[in-house]
């Protein structure tokens, strides 16, 4: 696995600035809370609105610095330059070292783009860090794209931080009322909307006519399921050898995302016999989107991204409609569609009113969808003092059976010490230990990829 250190420094160069620039550090723990986090970090910095994706000019006023979380998923060179998000400084951390580096250099803000165990033991972590300090960056966190399961616990896990950002209106209504629920302050939810949107506004078909089947790591996760999905996606390049039909794909075979991909398609697809007009495409997807008609997919956030966009948008019913799926959250859309219907031609239309609760913003309002968020800041960063203190809330006392094993995992004691035994955070790893992380990375992958089916299916015999 190419480790960020091995990235080539002209891919994540930021012109210098003229001005003081604000100072964010993001720390994530795979490719796609990379891009979000990073991406957040630049429309949330202050500065002008901005309706398209981040570019240089618009990361003037913006030192980013990119910490990712040493694991399974961290991602590689290529899928960092595949994100396209420029930062001045990168390096892979371990949780400790994360926190070392946050009490050494200051910050403006820290965006943490994890799960919500990692912000949990982030928060807590990052309090004991900051204690009697004078003052200390602003805390923001969210999620990548849409909510559809763990509601209630992921959203706790994210309590504490200064700003939780709810990408929509409907989920910034539903995290408050979880938070009131339970007795936690709410003021931390603040409405945003997603911060890879963007890209021109779908003006017509293009030639040849393209088809894009936006696929997802984990969902559908069964080898039947992927290979029906499979099978029905050559077929409607064979029923319409006029269109191009693209698989477009999220890892290469090796890779790790946010979530284990034990079937990867374009293993599967090596069994079949797909027509000339099948291709298999890698990169950004809003370049992808640039040239699409059609795009399909399950319930992944690329369908947010079309949607933006006003691109002719399809969530399959072929596997039913259900909550495991995550497609039920495009109820209401006009988009719920199956393969039999998109081989006689069905094209969809989005409905507006569903749209609009959705923060896609396909109405030109998204260039002041940040705006709130940046004013939130801007007030918590001019406060006498600076922000309050950190105050999380699951403590000791509200989740004793269950905040000690979170903080654990990130080697950390209940108070948010570092404990004993911790990792090293003195010097980086000497090339021998590399070596073995690389190879037991490896490993890993090959028993979630290999072992791991071969061992399921022995037990459904």
């Amino acid at each position: 696995m190419g480790r960020a250190s091995e990235l080539l420094p002209s891919v994540f160069v930021v012109p210098p600035s003229t001005s003081k620039p604000t100072r964010i550090a993001v720390l994530a723990d795979s490719d796609t809370r990379w891009k979000w986090g990073a991406l957040t970090a630049a429309r949330i910095a202050p500065g002008p609105s901005m309706e398209a994706a981040p570019d240089e000019d618009a990361q003037v006023g913006l030192e980013l610095s990119g910490f990712l979380l040493r694991g399974r998923a961290t991602p590689t060179a290529r899928q960092l330059a595949e994100v396209g998000v420029r930062a001045d400084s990168l390096r892979e951390v371990t949780a400790v070292e994360f926190l070392r580096a946050m009490a050494e250099e200051s910050y403006d803000v820290v965006v943490l783009a994890l799960v919500g165990g990692g912000v949990q033991a982030m928060l807590h972590g990052l309090a004991r860090v900051w204690e009697g300090s004078e003052r200390r960056p602003v805390v923001v966190t969210g999620y990548v794209g849409v909510v559809y399961e763990k509601l209630a616990d992921g959203l706790l896990l994210r309590h504490g931080a200064d700003l939780v950002l709810a990408n929509s209106r409907q989920d910034a209504e539903r995290f408050r009322a979880v938070y009131e629920g339970v007795g936690a302050d709410a003021s931390s939810v603040t409405e945003v909307a997603l911060p890879f949107l963007g890209g021109a506004a779908y003006e017509g078909e293009h030639d040849p006519y393209t088809v894009v089947f936006a696929v997802q790591p984990s969902v559908p996760d069964s080898r039947k399921d992927r290979m029906y999905l499979l099978n029905r996606l050559v077929q409607h390049a064979r029923l319409h050898p006029e269109r191009e039909v693209l698989l477009k794909l999220r890892s290469k075979p090796g890779e790790h995302t946010t979530h284990i991909e034990e079937q990867p398609y374009q293993k599967l697809v090596q069994r079949l016999d797909p027509p000339a007009n099948f291709h298999l495409v890698y990169g950004n997807m809003g370049e992808v989107l640039d040239r699409t008609d059609l795009l399909v997919t399950i319930s992944s956030t690329a369908a947010l991204e079309s949607l933006h966009r006003r691109v002719p948008t399809v969530v399959l019913t072929d596997l039913g409609v259900r909550e495991v799926l995550g497609n039920h959250h495009f109820v209401g859309s006009g988009c719920l569609a199956s393969w039999d219907q998109l081989d006689a031609g069905h094209r969809p239309t989005a409905d507006e009113e569903w749209v609009a609760r959705q923060g896609v913003a396909a109405d030109g309002s998204y260039a002041t969808a940040f705006d709130a968020a940046r004013e939130r800041i801007a007030k918590l960063l001019d406060r006498p003092g600076g922000p309050a203190p950190l105050t999380p809330y699951y403590t000791p006392a509200t989740a004793p059976g269950y905040l000690p094993g979170i903080l654990a995992r990130h080697h950390l004691g209940p108070d948010g010490s570092v404990l004993p035994g911790a990792p090293s955070v003195d010097k980086e790893p000497g090339p021998v230990r590399q070596i073995v992380r690389r190879a037991a990375r490896g490993a890993y992958r090959h028993g979630v990829q290999r072992v791991a089916p071969v061992i399921r299916r022995m037990g459904e015999l």
